[in-house]
């Protein structure tokens, strides 16, 4: 596996001159954050050995290098998901190569199920913590040139980075919460009782993505941000029958403040 994202690494190093600092991983309904890079390069994943190629719609499929804010970035428009059939390697190679191709930080956002009362559809949560219930991408022999057997997730979202994106939502009245993002395989949508025990087992919001590439993120020691936007309820007496559209349309109207908080995190970073 090393060996395949080394080439893999390599081939775009030789393809693109850019070096990026950080990379960004843009979810379901949420590939119009491309609108805030100053775009320099563009390849599909088709067009990258051994990288997976999106399935889902709503996924562009596009490796995009560039700016923001004079900062140089790689951003996925399109992640991978377990449900696709997808190994959990599989859905995180493109990390693993990111990592090689020399980000410092990883910024994630996703479309999620809101699970706690107090939240309501169109909110915006930063993530704190995960319980992932996706098989673990870590399985298997250890890549000692990545990262340790036996890597500490107590730090898995950065609270530096957190507490600076809190201080952006407060100045430009962007309303943000903070929760615990449950990560399950789908593709099927939540039961009522299924709703019920994320939420008993701590669980803030329910998703698809995300944790498997935190996971390996941090296996590798690269500080991670995650932003869910909340799409649908899974709260009693809220729950009503959603479609694949009704995500895409919530994430597309709150995606505009997800945007420019991500933005002001980045120029952040100088």
């Amino acid at each position: 596996m090393y060996k395949k994202i080394k080439n893999t690494a390599l081939f775009l190093k030789n393809k693109f001159s850019l070096k990026p600092k950080v990379g960004i991983v843009l979810g379901t309904g949420l590939g119009d954050m491309i609108n805030i890079i100053n775009i320099e390069q563009v390849i599909e994943y088709k067009d990258i050995p051994d990288f997976p190629v999106s399935t889902v719609e709503s996924h562009h499929g596009k490796l995009i290098f560039g700016t923001v804010n004079n900062i140089q970035i790689v951003a996925m428009q399109g992640r991978f998901h377990y449900y696709e059939g997808y190994t959990p390697q599989q859905i995180t190679f493109p990390i693993r190569v990111m990592k090689l191709l020399g980000i410092e930080y990883l910024f994630l956002s996703n479309a999620c199920g809101g699970l706690n009362p107090d939240y309501e559809i169109g909110d915006l949560m930063i993530i704190n913590d995960h319980i992932n219930l996706i098989p673990n991408p870590l399985i298997g022999p250890n890549i000692d040139e990545l990262g340790p057997r036996f890597p500490d997730m107590s730090d898995s979202y950065n609270k530096n980075l957190i507490n600076k994106a809190l201080k952006i939502a407060h100045e430009n009245n962007i309303k943000v919460q903070q929760g615990c993002y449950v990560s399950v395989t789908g593709p099927t949508l939540e039961t009522p009782k299924e709703y019920r025990y994320y939420r008993i087992i701590g669980g803030d919001v329910v998703g698809m993505s995300t944790t498997p590439e935190v996971i390996v993120a941090r296996h590798m020691n690269i500080p991670c941000f995650a932003i869910s936007i909340v799409t649908d309820l899974g709260v009693p007496g809220k729950i009503v029958k959603v479609t694949i559209e009704d995500v895409k349309k919530v994430a597309a109207q709150a995606e505009p403040k997800m945007t420019l908080l991500m933005q002001k995190l980045i120029f952040d970073l100088k």
